[in-house]
């Protein structure tokens, strides 16, 4: 029988492959990956001969991510992550390993998991068996459960092999998904408004940090925050307190006050003074007893972490670090575990004979095990079992490696010391208390001698003082030696070590024992936090801003609360108490209507931010991203959200530009009076996809509703609640309209084309080579307009504008030319009456030809002179027709675009004149839609209201 063992890294399954082969006809051979070899030997499992394969993957095969469509930060609204579609999947660095497990998963009849045996190590486990199952459905699935990369763990665990626990991998998939969907719009949220809102200099390149957000991570903020807010909170208050002291020719004792402290001067001093007017003291009571001080519970990961912090000032991520290599190297068991006490099977007396020809400690070992001594105790129970794993010991003696650091050194050392300790009898130690009374107040001294250290004697990293003091009886009187009020003041805590950011986050339930040194590390490396060489942490000014902008909103999200209520549930799953979705559900619905809730209150992060930094005066690298409330899934690129934006002229322009960088032909009507609004509904794919439509300007506010519109699809498509500006519609519609951008609201289309914006929807077309290219845009256009109904005659095949139907108002068909006084040709303006003087134009496609202009800045008269000649007299042309539409190429009379801005030439159509300005460039084609006529809109028609 053939048989694939995976270990969870390439160190692991060379020691495994070692230990079994017992170095005896061991092959090596490469993998796919060049990182992870295959070692094959041969071994007997339950008395079944069989040819084992060794190999590994480094850590987890698999990665929970979003689908494609949600992973670009501006592809949807955050809010969305919440219940988008996520995958599990190889990455690309990691397809070597997948194909090795493959190739090999298909000759082997047994799959034997050596993965880490906690829950992470559980779900890696199901990870390669599923690519392994995806190629040979019929393989036989086992698990290896050990604690120590040693021999007897070994041969043992292989002998007794189990089934691999679902419960286990799927808590961790449950963490994982909430991890990802909380952290990612929380993240991206916060990033997207404050990054370049403030001037960041803390950071090298602000314009690419990140501001993280983790359910963990958070909270281990929140503690750190909490207790500097407490020091700055703190207000030291004045106190006094009476200190007595007696020498005799046994020595000297210090007697403390037991009411400690009084903070009332006036009290303090009358008490005093009786003390002094009646200074003899009087023994009350003399009390001996035995004092015992107990050796601390067996290792488990967190007490590592603290101690190494609290003795050598260790990081806790640099403890996981070389604890993990001591381990690889078979020196100590697994050091991720939760257990505090070793179950009855452990060959506890085997673990302390290895370490009898130590030269240091190794006296110590031969004590505990002679009988006579007395010193032997089995350890006491913490309480704590993860049901994987025993407690950190050491697994094999060493008096020092080559190859280890210093806190390699110190850090086995920590292990066996402590394993060694644990196992000892407590230190004993005699202790007497005295009290005495002066004037009635009360006072008490204590000295304490050691009778026996015990595991003192080995654990040099505890102490336990002793201090003598003289012998008293009961009834005994002296004059005190001294007899002083002393004042003192209050003190604020200290900031919080890492010994105490770990000891709160374990009471807390904040992260794995496994994960809490990485959340720490996060802070450091988010800024959000520092360490001095105390290893005691402050907040940065970003952390404080942060933790006071959400709590200034009323969630506590920086409070361990909600995080220690999941971490209860995915426990509750590992034991099958509670259902995966279940949790998974109730947890992402909470913690949404969080973020929601934050979402709206952002205003409060701001502010909190504005008291820490300045703001910044740049433009956000965003601001094309900025996203708004969603209208619809994009119809084009079908990857991003279509929003409702509001954007500055400017942007209008960029985007103009861009298109026209890109050799595109893009169509917009624009207005000078549509500053004011700029509305938008834009792909959040920009700038790769280009969907947009733009609003008419005549919209003053605009706002996305909750109701979905039934006949456009796909759906959902959310309506928009617009207001319009009451001048610049016509009377007989409302300024407040709820309505479709999509295409089916004909009242939204008839207010567009009445004021005269077109639809405003970018078309953007790639400029042809050759023949053909204005013929297809006109095409184009064309069928548009026979889409829409005329509102005049409701029939279809022109605009509004064009209609027949309508009836212009007269006007004078011939411009009259004179000379002025100094000689110059002139016409008068047909609006004002003033002489409208001849000029030339200057522009690239009209050098050269002359013009008849108004100078009143109130009118927008303008013709040709040609035009005049050929008997078209300039604004007396039908104003139905004087408009030329940039986003209808095909009424230019099929003209390419070096036309643009050409009147007609000679007779048919004479009233098709395109007016242009002094610069030559086209007028932007709005008129006013109460006279028609061009020169002026309907806000300002002298013939509104007749």
């Amino acid at each position: 029988m053939k048989v694939l063992n995976v270990a969870e890294k390439p160190s692991v399954a060379k020691a495994v492959a070692t230990i079994l082969s017992r170095n005896q006809g061991l092959r090596v051979r490469e993998g796919r990956s060049r990182y992870n070899k295959l070692f094959e030997f041969n071994y007997s499992i339950r008395g079944q001969h069989c040819q084992m394969v060794v190999t590994s993957v480094i850590g987890h095969l698999m990665e929970l991510e979003f689908e494609d469509r949600f992973r670009k930060w501006h592809s949807c609204d955050p809010a969305h992550l919440y219940h988008a579609p996520v995958r599990k999947f190889v990455p690309e660095d990691k397809l070597d390993i997948k194909r090795t497990l493959e190739e090999e998963a298909r000759k082997c009849q047994w799959l034997v998991l050596w993965l880490d045996c906690d829950r992470e190590g559980e779900n890696i486990a199901f990870e390669v068996l599923e690519v392994c199952a995806q190629v040979n459905r019929h393989i036989d699935v086992w698990r290896a459960r050990f604690s120590a990369l040693i021999d007897r763990e070994i041969h043992e665990s292989v002998q007794n092999l189990v089934r691999p626990n679902q419960l286990f991998a799927d808590a961790v998939d449950v963490r994982q998904e909430i991890d990802l969907r909380i952290g990612a719009s929380f993240t991206r949220f916060q990033t997207m408004l404050l990054r370049d809102a403030f001037v960041l200099d803390f950071a090298a390149d602000d314009r690419n940090l990140v501001l993280s957000y983790g359910p963990c991570q958070f909270p281990t903020l929140g503690f750190v925050v909490e207790r500097y807010w407490e020091i700055q909170s703190h207000e030291p208050e004045e106190f006094w307190t009476i200190n007595c002291s007696h020498k005799s020719d046994e020595g000297t004792s210090t007697f403390n006050w037991m009411r400690a402290h009084l903070f009332d001067y006036t009290c303090a001093v009358i008490i005093y003074e009786m003390c002094i007017q009646e200074p003899t003291a009087t023994v009350t009571k003399v009390r001996q007893q035995e004092k015992l001080k107990y050796p601390p519970h067996p290792l488990n990961t967190i007490e590592l972490e603290k101690r190494a912090s609290r003795y050598f000032h260790m990081s806790s991520e640099h403890t996981m670090k070389v604890a993990e290599d001591l381990y690889q190297t078979g020196f100590i068991s697994y050091p991720r575990t939760e257990t505090d006490y070793f179950s009855e099977r452990t060959d506890l007396h085997g673990i302390v004979q290895e370490q009898l020809g130590h030269p240091i400690w190794g006296s110590y070992a031969q004590r505990l095990l002679d009988p006579g001594a007395g010193l032997w105790r089995n350890p006491s129970n913490g309480g704590h079992d993860d049901k994987a794993h025993p407690p950190i010991h050491p697994t094999k003696f060493s008096a020092g490696e080559s190859g280890w650091s210093q806190d390699h050194q110190r850090l086995y050392e920590l292990v066996v010391r402590h394993f060694l300790a644990c196992v000892s009898q407590p230190a004993v130690g005699a202790e007497t208390i005295v009290e005495i009374d002066i004037a009635g107040e009360s006072f008490s001294s204590s000295g304490r001698v050691i009778i026996a250290k015990n595991y003192l004697d080995v654990y040099r990293f505890e102490s336990w003082g002793g201090s003598m003091i003289p012998t008293y009886v009961f009834g005994q009187q002296f004059i005190p030696t001294t007899l002083t009020l002393d004042s003192g003041v209050t003190r604020p805590p200290p900031l919080l070590s890492e010994a105490d950011l770990l000891n709160c986050m374990d009471k807390a339930g904040i992260g794995t024992d496994a994960t809490m040194h990485d959340h720490i590390k996060k802070l450091l490396d988010r800024f959000y936090a520092t360490k001095d060489s105390n290893t005691r942490f402050s907040p940065t000014n970003l952390g404080e801003a942060l933790v006071m902008g959400y709590d200034d909103m009323g969630y506590e999200l920086w409070k361990p609360y909600l995080r220690s209520m999941m971490e209860c549930d995915m426990k509750a799953v590992s034991i099958g108490t509670k259902r995966r979705n279940e949790v998974l559900t109730t947890c992402l619905e909470q913690m949404k209507a969080c973020f929601l809730d934050a979402r709206l209150n952002k205003v409060k992060l701001l502010e909190a931010m504005a008291l820490f930094f300045e703001r910044s005066n740049r433009s956000s690298g965003d601001e094309q991203h900025e996203v708004g409330d969603v209208v619809r899934q994009c119809t084009l690129c079908q990857e991003s959200d279509m929003v409702l934006r509001r954007k500055p002229d400017q942007d209008l322009r960029k985007m103009i530009g861009l298109a026209k960088h890109q050799n595109r032909l893009c169509y917009f009507e624009t207005s000078s009076e549509s500053s004011d609004g700029n509305f938008m509904v834009g792909c959040l794919g920009y700038p790769q996809c280009r969907n947009v439509v733009w609003l008419p300007g005549s919209i003053s506010e605009a706002a996305i509703t909750t109701i979905s519109c039934n006949h456009c699809t796909p759906g959902p498509v959310y309506k928009i609640q617009f207001k319009f500006r009451r001048l610049e519609i016509p009377p007989n519609y409302n300024i407040d309209h709820l309505g479709c951008v999509c295409g089916c609201d004909e009242i939204l289309r008839q207010l567009t084309e009445i004021c005269g914006t077109g639809s405003r929807i970018c078309s953007t077309v790639p400029a042809a080579r050759g023949r053909g290219s204005n013929a297809s845009s006109t095409n184009a256009q064309r069928s548009n307009t026979r889409q829409t109904a005329c509102i005049h005659c409701s029939q279809t095949g022109h605009s509004s504008n064009d209609c027949p139907s309508r009836v212009p108002r007269s006007r004078n068909s011939q411009s009259h030319r004179t000379n002025m006084p100094s000689g110059e040709s002139s016409i008068p303006c047909n609006v004002c009456g003033t002489p409208c003087i001849l000029r030339t134009a200057n522009t690239e496609n009209n050098r050269g030809r002359k013009f008849y202009s108004c100078q009143s800045q109130e009118c927008n008269f303008f013709v040709w002179e040609d035009s005049l000649n050929s008997s078209s007299g300039g604004r007396s042309a039908q104003p139905a027709t004087a408009r030329s539409s940039a986003s209808n190429p095909s009424r230019r009379g099929g003209r390419g675009r070096g036309d643009r801005g050409r009147g007609r030439q000679s007779g048919a159509r004479t009233s098709d004149t395109t007016f242009v300005s002094a610069t030559g460039d086209p007028v932007s084609g709005r008129r006013c839609f109460v006279c028609g006529d061009p020169s002026h809109f309907a806000n300002v028609c002298p013939n509104r209201g007749m």
